[in-house]
């Protein structure tokens, strides 16, 4: 079978957006879906901690402390609500209880954003659990002192409810919008895997404290979050072993996967960048890393239904499938002279602008000679006749060798 690929969730969009649909379909359904779980109650009061615990396990060898972390506080919040907050509302030490959870854990999973990537299991987790410890041990110290005195007053001006909508205050329903805006943002602008782990159990947290009133609204809400943070998981470990992190195409691993699944008529290209280790020595790294993500740009606009992977340093390897290779050197040719012509701007790499419509209207400005053109060589190899994979990729880099060799800016067969 081929190459099962997760790129669709390395969409900020999508990592946004999923969690977003999961908790309006669920929203919509409490009235009808949640009561018809009563016959499994017991597996329902299990799940989250079984699912949770799974998140945080995983966590350790996918190097992913900090969706460790948030499985951590959703296990210690549910605890509480299973053990803490089952009686009515109406009794003041189960509010304030009530309030002080809703209040903290949206405060603690957004801090999260900023806090050091670092295993649960070390130094660094266990500081934070004692962190963590210290704040319950805080909110009982409240509960007893408030306990049996009339907090009416507080209930009726501060911690204001609107009872038709939701048993939530208003002004952590407003805490809970401000953070989940902060924590979208977070994915819309850096994309990692623990800011989507982060927004989904702010985001499921805050259906919880809103439709508290609901019958098994934690088990399913907490559950649901639980699931999508073991997709996440799945997701980012897909990235870590298929997805090259410095060009965001697929890698080598990725690249022998599909080799192993493909049919009988494919084409192979080997693309090398030509004199990359002088350009490295003379610009420099960072400008040596700009110029791979230019090349696997141009590449990844390749047509004819081109697979890109990056080989590994200044080589790029591209697949056709069902091709043979007179059907894609037009492609390959386009791609190559694409980025001959292609003026790169060589500037101190701090003066870089973020907007790539900004640096467009910079280099209108740059005199032509601070501008300098890249090359690449390219061999291509197709299955006939011989259909072993290993094979072909041998004789595209034979041919990517010829190219090399009788000049360079070239393709060669």
């Amino acid at each position: 079978m081929p190459l099962i690929s997760f790129a669709i969730f390395r969409s900020a969009g999508v990592r946004f957006g999923l969690p977003l649909l999961f908790a309006v379909l669920m929203m919509l359904s409490l009235e009808s879906a949640l009561p018809t779980l009563a016959p499994y109650q017991g597996l329902f009061l299990v799940l989250p901690y079984v699912l949770l615990t799974t998140v945080i396990m995983l966590s350790q060898p996918f190097n992913q402390g900090k969706t460790a972390l948030t499985a951590l506080l959703m296990i210690i919040a549910f605890y509480i609500i299973q053990s803490h907050l089952q009686s009515p509302l109406s009794d003041n030490n189960t509010r304030i209880t009530y309030v002080l959870l809703a209040t903290l854990l949206p405060l603690n999973l957004l801090q999260i954003h900023l806090l050091p990537e670092r295993r649960l299991f070390s130094r660094f987790g266990t500081g934070y659990l004692v962190f963590v410890l210290s704040q319950l041990a805080w909110g009982i110290l409240v509960v007893n002192h408030f306990a049996g005195k009339n907090l009416d007053h507080i209930w009726d001006t501060y911690l204001y409810t609107i009872p038709a909508f939701s048993p939530l205050p208003v002004v952590l329903i407003l805490l809970y919008l401000s953070i989940g805006l902060a924590s979208a943002s977070a994915i819309l602008k850096r994309n990692q895997g623990y800011d989507q782990a982060v927004f989904i159990c702010l985001l499921f947290a805050g259906v919880t404290f809103s439709a508290f009133h609901h019958i098994f609204i934690s088990s399913a809400a907490f559950s649901i979050a639980a699931v999508l943070l073991l997709l996440n998981l799945i997701t980012c470990s897909h990235e870590l072993a298929y997805v090259d992190q410095l060009t965001g195409i697929p890698g080598r691993r990725a690249l022998e996967t599909e080799l192993k699944y493909l049919g009988r008529t494919y084409t192979l290209a080997m693309l090398d960048i030509d004199h990359f280790k002088k350009f490295n020595d003379k610009y420099g790294h960072k400008t040596g890393d700009d110029v791979l993500k230019l090349v696997a740009q141009f590449m990844q606009q390749v047509r004819g239904g081109a697979e890109v992977f990056r080989y590994g340093g200044e080589e790029f390897t591209i697949l056709f499938k069902g091709k043979e290779s007179n059907q894609c050197i037009e492609h390959l040719e386009q791609l190559r002279k694409g980025i001959a012509n292609y003026e790169m701007v060589i500037r101190e790499h701090e003066q870089r602008p973020k907007s790539n419509l900004i640096g467009a209207e910079m280099r209108k400005d740059i005199p032509h000679e601070k501008a300098v053109k890249i090359t690449v060589s390219i061999g291509i190899a197709d299955s006939f006749p011989d259909h072993n994979p290993t094979n072909v990729l041998k004789a595209a880099d034979e041919a990517l060798y010829k190219a090399k060799k009788a000049g360079r800016n070239r393709l060669s067969h």
